[in-house]
C-alpha cells in the first residue's frame, strides 16, 4: 500500500501509480549520481531514533545518548553526504546540522495564520529535505505529502525519516506540474519558494487551486520586490544569480495573481526584506549564499542591479 491509496484520486489513480513507479525505477538506478545519495540514505536505516521532537526550532531526531560515539561519527558522515543542506536546522543524535536557511524564521512568521492541520491531508510542494513537514507533525495531520523532484532532497528526506520513522509523512519525485492529477484532494497546500520559478505563475496557481478541496487553504510564500505597485520584475537572465527565475512580483501583484486563479479571502500577512541572518554560508552549505548575491557597493540591489528581494507570505482559500 502506498500513500496514494489514502488519497481520493480514483480517476487518476492508475496514472499516478504509473508515474510513481517510473520515478522509483529511475531514482533506483545504480549510477553514481543516484548512489551518492541512496547509499547514505539506506545506511541511516540502521539507526532508528527513540526520541523525536518536531516542536522546536531544530527538528530533533534521536538523543545523543541513543548511539555510541563511533555510530555518531558514522551518522555524521552519512548526513554530510547530503550536502549542501539548504533547509533546517536539525539535531540528529546530538549532531547539529546548521543549514543555509534558518527555516525556523519562516515557520515562525506563518504560524499566526497556520490553518488547523489536525487530521488534514496536506501537500508541501517543493518540500526540499522536509523541514517544514517535520514541523507540521505536532499538529497531528492525517497525511503529509512532499512533492520534490530533486534526487538530493528526495534521498535526504528519506534518510531523515529512515531514522524518525514517522508513518504519516511521504515524499515523491513529483513537481507542481503533477498537481493536476490530484483534483479536489488536499485540505492544506504549502507553496513556498516556488512561484517565481514558474514561467506561467497564474496557470500554476490555477492548478494549485484545482488540487484543493472545497474550503481548502493555500499558504504561499515567495520572493518579491519591494513596492506597492501591482507589477512584477522579469529578469533578463538571472535574479540574485539564480537562473530559472521568471516573474518576481510585488506583494500586491501576487494578490492579484491569486484572485485571477480563483482564490478568495486573500491576505498578505507578512513582508520583510531578506538578510544574511536568514540565509548564509555554513559548514553544511559551503557554496555562495545571500551576501554573494548582492552588489557589495549597493546592498539594496542584486549583483544584476535589480531591487534586492523581500519575502512575502499570503493565505488564500478555495470556497
Amino acid at each position: 500500500m502506498t500513500y496514494i491509496d489514502q488519497l481520493s484520486v480514483s480517476e487518476n489513480y492508475a496514472k499516478i501509480i504509473s508515474i510513481h513507479e517510473e520515478k522509483k525505477k529511475w531514482v533506483g538506478q545504480n549510477k553514481k549520481g543516484f548512489l551518492r545519495y541512496r547509499l547514505p540514505c539506506d545506511a541511516l536505516q540502521a539507526f532508528p531514533a527513540a526520541n523525536i521532537d518536531c516542536s522546536g526550532d531544530a527538528v530533533k531526531i534521536g538523543e545523543e545518548n541513543e548511539v555510541s560515539e563511533s555510530d555518531k561519527q558514522s551518522i555524521k558522515s552519512h548526513l554530510r553526504s547530503f550536502m549542501p543542506w539548504r533547509k533546517g536546522p536539525f539535531s540528529i543524535f546530538g549532531i547539529d546540522v546548521d543549514s543555509e536557511w534558518q527555516s525556523q524564521r519562516k515557520w515562525q512568521r506563518l504560524l499566526p495564520r497556520l490553518p488547523d492541520l489536525q487530521d488534514k491531508v496536506i501537500a508541501d510542494i517543493g518540500c526540499s529535505n522536509g523541514y517544514y513537514m517535520f514541523r507540521m507533525i505536532p499538529y497531528k495531520p492525517r497525511l503529509i505529502i512532499g512533492f520534490e523532484p530533486s534526487v538530493q532532497h528526495y534521498y535526504c528526506f528519506k534518510g531523515l525519516n529512515n531514522m524518525a520513522r514517522l508513518k504519516n509523512m511521504h515524499i515523491d519525485l513529483l513537481g507542481v506540474e503533477h498537481l493536476s492529477l490530484f483534483p479536489d484532494c488536499f485540505d492544506v497546500l504549502f507553496l513556498m519558494g516556488i512561484i517565481y520559478h514558474r514561467s506561467s505563475p497564474v496557470d500554476t496557481l490555477r492548478t494549485v487551486f484545482s488540487s484543493l478541496q472545497s474550503g481548502g487553504t493555500l499558504i504561499l510564500e515567495s520572493q518579491a520586490i519591494p513596492g506597492e505597485e501591482e507589477v512584477a520584475l522579469f529578469p533578463e537572465k538571472t535574479y540574485a544569480k539564480v537562473p530559472g527565475t521568471y516573474f518576481v512580483p510585488t506583494g500586491n501583484c501576487l494578490k492579484n495573481w491569486l484572485l485571477r486563479a480563483g482564490f478568495s479571502d486573500i491576505e498578505l500577512f507578512c513582508q520583510h526584506p531578506m538578510s544574511s541572518l536568514e540565509q548564509r554560508r555554513t559548514s553544511w552549505m559551503e557554496f555562495e549564499s545571500y551576501s554573494d548575491f548582492l552588489d557589495p557597493r549597493a546592498p539594496e540591489k542584486t549583483v544584476e542591479g535589480y531591487p534586492a528581494p523581500d519575502r512575502v507570505f499570503l493565505i488564500g482559500r478555495k470556497k
